[in-house]
C-alpha cells in the first residue's frame, strides 16, 4: 500500500509557489508591527492580509494616526493631540495588537507544521502549466529580486512568481504614492524648488511608504531564497530516489 503523506512542503499554482518553511515569529511580528497584515502577507495567508491592510489604511487616515506620530516626533505633542481622531483611535488600537499577535501565533504554528511535513519528505511539484500562466521551481538571485523591488514596488514579487503579492503591492503602492503626492515633491527637487518639494507632500500618506519599501525589499529578497532552498530540497530527494541504489554503500 502506497504511503500518502499528509503533509506536503508546498504547492504550486499558477500564481505563487507557497511553501511551508521556518520563520522567525519575531520578524513576521516586527514587520505585522510596522504595518498591520504585512506579517500575514509573509505567511502567505492571503485574505487576512488584505483585510487588515484595508483595514489599515482606512482606519489610519480617518483617526489621522501617521500625522500624529509625525508631530509627536517633532515634539509637538499638543499639536499631536489636536490632529488625532480620538473616537477612531481606540478601534485603531484593538486590531493593530491582534494582527501581531495573530502573525506570531500563526509563524509558530506553522513551524511545526513544516517539522512535520518535512518528516513525511512528500514529493514537491516541480512544473504547473495552467492557462494564465505557467510556473516552475527555478534559481532565481535573490539580489535582483531586492533590486527590482527597490526600482518598482511589485516588480521583485513578479521576478520570483509571487504574482498575487506583487499585483497588489504594485496596485497599492501606485495608490500611496499618488494621494501623497511623493512623484511631485521628486519633481519640484530635481528643479531645485525644494520649499514647493516639502509643501506639496501629503505626510499623512507619505509616512505609510516607509514601512512598504522596507517590507517589499525584504520580502522578496528572501523569497528568492526560500525558494532556491525549496528547489535545492527537490533535486536532491528526485536524485536520491532515482540514481541512488538502495544498497549503495557510502565510502569510509
Amino acid at each position: 500500500m502506497n504511503h500518502i503523506p499528509r503533509r506536503t512542503r508546498a504547492h504550486l499554482s499558477q500564481f505563487t509557489t507557497t511553501q511551508l518553511h521556518l520563520k522567525n515569529p519575531l520578524v513576521v511580528a516586527f514587520f505585522a508591527f510596522s504595518y498591520p497584515g504585512f506579517g500575514h502577507l509573509m505567511l502567505h495567508r492571503y485574505l487576512k492580509a488584505f483585510i487588515l491592510i484595508g483595514w489599515e489604511i482606512f482606519i489610519n487616515n480617518t483617526a489621522n494616526v501617521n500625522l500624529g506620530i509625525m508631530y509627536s516626533l517633532q515634539g509637538n505633542f499638543e499639536t499631536a493631540k489636536e490632529v488625532v481622531d480620538e473616537r477612531w483611535l481606540m478601534v485603531y488600537v484593538g486590531i493593530y495588537m491582534f494582527s501581531i499577535w495573530d502573525s506570531y501565533r500563526s509563524t509558530v504554528d506553522l513551524n511545526k507544521q513544516y517539522l512535520l511535513a518535512n518528516r513525511e519528505n512528500a514529493q514537491i511539484p516541480v512544473l504547473v502549466i495552467k492557462p494564465w500562466d505557467i510556473n516552475f521551481l527555478d534559481k532565481r538571485s535573490p539580489l535582483i529580486a531586492g533590486t527590482w523591488s527597490a526600482l518598482v514596488p511589485g516588480l521583485g514579487h513578479l521576478y520570483v512568481h509571487n504574482v498575487i503579492t506583487g499585483l497588489f503591492i504594485f496596485g497599492y503602492t501606485i495608490a500611496i504614492l499618488y494621494f501623497s503626492k511623493v512623484p511631485l515633491a521628486i519633481h519640484y527637487s530635481l528643479l531645485g524648488k525644494f520649499e514647493l518639494a516639502t509643501n506639496s507632500l501629503n505626510m499623512q500618506w507619505t509616512l505609510f511608504l516607509p514601512s512598504i519599501y522596507i517590507f517589499i525589499i525584504y520580502d522578496a529578497y528572501t523569497a528568492a531564497v526560500e525558494y532556491n532552498m525549496l528547489f535545492d530540497i527537490e533535486l536532491t530527494t528526485y536524485l536520491k530516489q532515482k540514481y541512488q541504489h538502495t544498497q549503495f554503500k557510502f565510502p569510509i
